[in-house]
């Protein structure tokens, strides 16, 4: 029971850690969003270059392969399991020691990648196989592979500079690192694409500037390692325990990752083998990177801030801060993700028009795309829910309970992309939007069975008046859209002026309606908005 007078201090507090969270996140999207702004941009000219069709295929496939081997066992699922050691360790006075832990991770994840890589490029044409004959050349897509594989070893030691960065909540360089990915990639295309002669060429020419700007993306950020209380040194203690505890705690995330990830090799099965092997997979993958922008610059954006903090409540045992936390988290990823999932799925053919359709790409392809995009946007919200639960999850060192849910996920996707792929291209996306509300809502309840209340009344009561303020959202922005398009016609033009006029005016409607039910999230965007100018 809480006493009567603490009851306005409680809200004082949890209005400041409101604000708190609300400036982190929004420095953070702020420089994630300059990051997946040029991703999209590096997707443009991908799209203008390659379009949706034919041998472009080959290299969506080539790329998804090491991309799967990364997230099972590089930069994500090495993060996840070591933050919460090495904040543990400081959390205790042991510094040098979180430093050795460190070191000796950092090189034993070198030496067991590169290994690995080696043996995925050995092993490539058997894997590629899987995928049928992706783009109508198999050999093409081994070859990307090959080249593509070694960015597996690079992102692992990412993964753990990465994390002691934001272990000392350091995450302006970690978030600016992909801007010089994509520029890099950006400029191989450009510089690179109309020199090559054949299709072959120009797709190989794409993979060597993704190699390239990995490379500059691992480099980066580690001068700022210095002037920290401690450094990287070459070295590896096999006898510490906190470097088999990182190593347990990767097994049960990197099962997790590999089986969410897996999901998405089953969706490119399906579209490869039984939709349209020559447009369907990077279809998807082109409305995937649209569904990602949302997501990147505010839930992904949201979770890195909190993480740290989480795992440090959780070292400390404070079960009350930590699901505070996690409520404010859940709430503020409502407030962003809501009103993003349908601003998307309402705008998504003049969206897709205006990003992708020039060149290669051709107007035929957009519809496609935009309905693979609106079926991903179902599901925006919950995906943002799963990944702060996950990473809830990973700061209680209690990692095999997402890897059940993600191995429970599995099987539902399967089933739903054997039932949906005969809606056509748009039926996979719906399948992982469903699969996303499931695996929310269980993860939801296991977090309530282990942490008691979560706040789940003043959650409800936030998505509710959230949801209401979205609709209005969506009435404003397609209405908009819509009588621009007739007036202004199809243009590129004419299209932007209708679509920016539409965000702008859904934003607006979203704004006031959310004012006029007084969503509380709002409240810590309007004071962030007033002490901006102050700092």
């Amino acid at each position: 029971m809480v006493p009567e007078g603490a009851l306005p201090i409680l809200a004082r507090v949890d209005e400041r850690s409101g604000r708190r969270l609300a400036r982190s996140t929004a420095i953070f999207s702020l420089l994630t969003a300059l990051s997946r702004i040029l991703g999209l941009v590096r997707e443009v000219v991908a799209a203008y270059y390659f379009g949706v069709a034919g041998k472009i295929n080959a290299f969506t496939v080539a790329f998804q392969v090491p991309n799967l081997v990364r997230a099972l066992v590089a930069d994500a699922a090495l993060s996840s399991a070591f933050v919460p050691v090495f904040t543990e360790l400081q959390e205790r006075g042991e510094r040098q020691r979180a430093w050795r832990v460190a070191s000796s991770l950092f090189w034993l994840v070198l030496l067991f990648l590169t290994g690995l890589t080696a043996i995925f490029i050995v092993a490539a044409p058997w894997i590629i196989g899987l995928f049928g004959d992706p783009g109508g050349d198999k050999e093409l897509a081994v070859g990307l592979s090959r080249v593509l594989f070694p960015i597996v070893a690079l992102l692992g030691v990412s993964g753990i500079i990465v994390g002691i960065l934001n272990s000392y909540e350091r995450f302006t360089v970690p978030a600016l690192s992909p801007v010089f990915w994509n520029l890099a990639i950006i400029a191989g295309l450009v510089l690179g694409v109309p020199r090559a002669q054949t299709m072959d060429t120009k797709l190989y020419v794409y993979a060597v500037s993704i190699v390239i700007g990995t490379v500059i993306q691992v480099l980066l950020p580690i001068p700022w390692l210095r002037g920290l209380d401690g450094s990287l040194r070459v070295l590896i203690d096999w006898h510490d325990p906190a470097v088999w505890r990182v190593l347990k705690l990767m097994l049960p995330v990197t099962l997790g990752l590999g089986l969410i990830n897996f999901n998405a090799v089953v969706d490119s099965i399906f579209a490869s083998r039984l939709i349209d092997p020559e447009l369907a997979p990077t279809a998807i993958d082109k409305a995937f990177r649209l569904y990602m922008l949302p997501q990147g610059i505010f839930s992904v954006a949201i979770t890195t801030v909190l993480f740290p903090s989480l795992s440090r409540l959780a070292a400390r045992n404070d079960t009350s801060g930590f699901r505070d936390t996690l409520g404010l988290g859940l709430r503020q990823i409502a407030f962003l993700l809501i009103p993003a999932g349908v601003m998307s799925a309402v705008l998504a053919e003049p969206i897709t028009r205006i990003v992708y359709q020039r060149g290669q790409f051709e107007a035929a392809q957009t519809p496609v795309v935009a309905a693979a995009l609106a079926a991903f946007s179902a599901g925006l919200f919950f995906n943002g829910v799963m990944l702060l639960l996950n990473r809830g999850f990973f700061s209680l060192q209690s990692n095999w309970i997402p890897t059940a849910v993600a191995l429970g996920n599995l099987g539902i996707n399967a089933a739903l992309d054997a039932a949906f792929y005969r809606f056509g291209t748009w039926g996979i996306p719906l399948a992982t939007s469903c699969v996303n509300v499931a695996g929310s809502a269980l993860l939801l309840a296991l977090m309530r069975r282990r942490l008691g209340r979560l706040g789940g009344r003043a959650i409800a009561d936030s998505v509710v008046r959230i949801v209401v303020g979205s609709a209005a959202l969506a009435g404003a922005a397609y209405g908009t859209w819509w009588v621009l398009d007739d007036t202004l016609g199809r243009s590129f033009f004419g299209q932007l002026v209708a679509v920016v006029t539409a965000l702008l005016a859904g934003i607006a409607a979203y704004l006031l309606a959310c004012r006029a039910l007084k969503v509380r999230e709002l409240g810590a965007l309007l004071a962030l908005r007033r002490r901006l100018p102050q700092a």
